[in-house]
């Protein structure tokens, strides 16, 4: 056997390089970057084993490491997890820096590889600078930290450990099923330690995603129960477009004449205009949607793991004997609810049950129902792009502003805070594929990163990032690094001072307003009510963006104008109101006292008991 001496990182290394995927027919690397920032314990191996490599295998600087991580998420979102990117970091607080991106990316069912340093597994030197001390047991270090939020954690002891690790993490990754984030803790002393690998692990392979076809007795249970519905309803979630089944799922739904709602995740599966879309379900979304979910008898679900978001805390759907049909590549979430359950890739599955259910359709009037309700919405959308202000901009007045000079090949951005309510209901796709709304882990501060992840990703078109002052503040430095890699985003930065949805909670809960806008805030030792603000304009500038400050509507579409002509990251900051939301929506369950001393706390309570007289346990209930 053929074998070539290395050291563990620079086997590692050699073997990313060597992976390659398929993407629109063209192999490409399986692995087309790394971001990593560079510290004790990843700088003196893993960094000079990347050095050589940098044409096969880009390494992007970071600023922080939650951030790159985050970025490669986006990334990998972006391209719909056909290739993955990777995230290093040194031992210490650089390491659990990554764990909130590794929740995210296991929530989103998104592949990510991260590489982080430990200690050394000699323990002559303990405790080394970074390293976390476990009285009780003395093999954890802070590493151990990933193992609730990864699908594939390792970390390496010996040099020939990767023969067998390496391959397992990107199994994990690129199945449909078991998708998410890989870890691999390589201590240092083992990164620098040589060993005699057999060339054979290094030779070029090319990857392709599974398509696990269904059992012929699911489909042929999930045809029975569509066929003895009358007014079903699809919801399709971000498995749709991860399986490449948005064409197939939007010809099905067309020739049966069945509605299609969409998850946060699924949002872009069918384009706003066609005439099966019926836009956004559960609490984010939108009248259409929700008036045929609460009438539909069957309710046919896939790729999505119907998050309470989806399903309005199970208190949406008000048929007592409606019926569900999941389609999952995921056994654990096909299998939820006392759903009639298909394990299956989406295109696999929809094809076969295409099959299944022969000359089956529905009542046009079912769908019309649901048309006249989009045709309503979109002027009500429309009423609010051309309505007059009257004080501050309201947050779907920027959408919409934005709205009116968007392309095709733009990729929209959000995540947490008011903006992806706003977003899912207000924002009208042009085309599959351009929205991406972080709601799986609702991470404050997925925005920015997320955004140069996207553009990374897609260069070609515009990507639109709306991301409110409270995220921006929360994490602000791969502003600097669309500028620094010349990777232009535009950020609308809605500012609204303060966490102004979650103070809409507080108040729709009967709580009084308290610490979420700055008004309400302890900020100054004398508290006479004025506050310093922040000035985003001159923040943005300082990591070289252009930017501008907008506060009046008839302002918004000369400022995106000279945004989307700009060729660099451009930021419009936006003063927005703090109590003007869009219509819409439905319940969400969150925990009110039960004992207050408040009246409104109480009324607020019992409104919520009302609603869960509807929310279903199980099937049939």
């Amino acid at each position: 056997m053929d074998t070539i001496r290395l050291t563990t990182a620079q086997a590692i290394v050699k073997w990313l390089v060597a992976q390659r995927t398929v993407v629109d027919g063209k192999a490409v690397p399986m692995f087309p970057g790394l971001f990593g920032i560079f510290g004790h314990g990843n700088v003196t191996c893993l960094a000079e084993a990347l050095e050589t490599v940098q044409d096969e295998l880009p390494t992007w600087r970071g600023h922080n490491e939650q951030s790159m991580a985050i970025s490669a998420i986006a990334y990998a979102k972006a391209m719909n997890r056909r290739q993955i990117m990777i995230a290093t970091s040194s031992i210490g607080p650089g390491c659990t820096n990554m764990v909130t991106a590794a929740a995210l990316a296991h929530a989103n069912r998104l592949p990510l590889l991260l590489l982080a340093g430990d200690t050394f597994q000699h323990r002559v030197v303990d405790p080394v600078l970074q390293q976390i001390e476990r009285f009780d047991d003395a093999t954890v270090t802070v590493c151990d930290t990933f193992k609730p939020v990864t699908r594939y954690w390792d970390r390496i002891t010996r040099p020939q450990q990767i023969v067998r690790a390496l391959p397992q993490a990107l199994a994990t990754m690129l199945d449909p099923a078991d998708c998410g984030p890989a870890f691999i803790g390589l201590p240092q002393d083992i990164q620098a330690e040589a060993y005699d690998y057999p060339v054979a692990f290094f030779e070029t392979r090319v990857h392709h995603i599974r398509r696990p076809g269904a059992d012929e007795r699911e489909i042929a249970a999930a045809a029975a129960a569509i066929a003895g519905g009358k007014r079903p309803l699809i919801i399709a979630g971000g498995g749709v477009q991860y399986s490449g089944a948005v064409e197939r799922l939007t010809d099905f739904a067309a020739r049966r004449g069945i509605p299609v709602s969409e998850t946060v995740a699924g949002k872009g599966t069918l384009t706003a205009d066609h005439p099966n879309y019926v836009g956004g379900i559960g609490t984010s979304g939108i009248p259409p949607a929700n008036n045929l979910a609460e009438e539909a008898d069957v309710i046919i679900a896939i790729g999505t793991r119907l998050q309470d978001f989806t399903t309005a805390s199970w208190t949406l759907f008000k048929d007592p004997n409606a019926t569900f049909v999941s389609i999952n590549a995921a056994r654990w979430d096909a299998s939820k609810h006392f759903a009639t359950t298909v394990v299956a890739d989406a295109d696999s599955a929809i094809a076969s049950l295409d099959e299944a259910l022969g000359d089956y359709s529905v009542d046009p009037a079912w769908l019309a129902g649901g048309q006249q309700d989009v045709q309503s919405w979109n002027e009500y959308l429309d009423g609010i792009a051309a309505s007059p202000q009257d004080g501050r901009i309201t947050y779907q007045q920027v959408v919409q502003a934005f709205h009116k000079t968007a392309q095709p090949d733009d990729y929209v951005l959000s995540a947490a805070g008011a903006l992806p309510g706003e977003l899912i209901a207000g924002w009208r796709c042009l085309a599959p594929g351009t929205f991406d709304s972080e709601y799986g882990f609702s991470t404050m501060g997925y925005e920015v990163s997320g955004g140069l992840g996207a553009k990374m990703a897609r260069p070609d078109g515009e990507v639109i990032v709306f991301v409110g002052d409270g995220s921006y503040l929360m994490a602000n430095s791969d502003v600097y690094a669309t500028v620094f890699t010349g990777h232009k985003v535009i950020f609308a930065i809605c500012d609204n001072l303060g966490f102004a949805v979650i103070n809409r909670l507080q108040l729709n809960t009967g709580n009084a307003e308290f610490n979420n806008l700055l008004s309400t805030a302890r900020h100054t030792p004398d508290d006479q009510g004025d506050f310093p603000k922040v000035d985003f304009v001159m923040h943005a500038q300082s990591m070289g963006a252009a930017a501008e400050r907008v506060t009046d509507l008839t302002d918004l579409d000369g400022a995106i104008e000279r945004a989307r002509a700009s060729a660099t990251t451009y930021a419009i900051v936006i003063d927005v109101a703090q109590y003007d939301w869009i219509e819409g929506g439905s319940y969400w369950e969150v925990g009110i006292p039960e004992v207050s001393e408040r009246e409104q706390v109480l009324v607020a309570r019992a409104e919520s008991d009302a609603c869960l007289k509807h929310q279903r346990m199980i099937h049939g209930s």
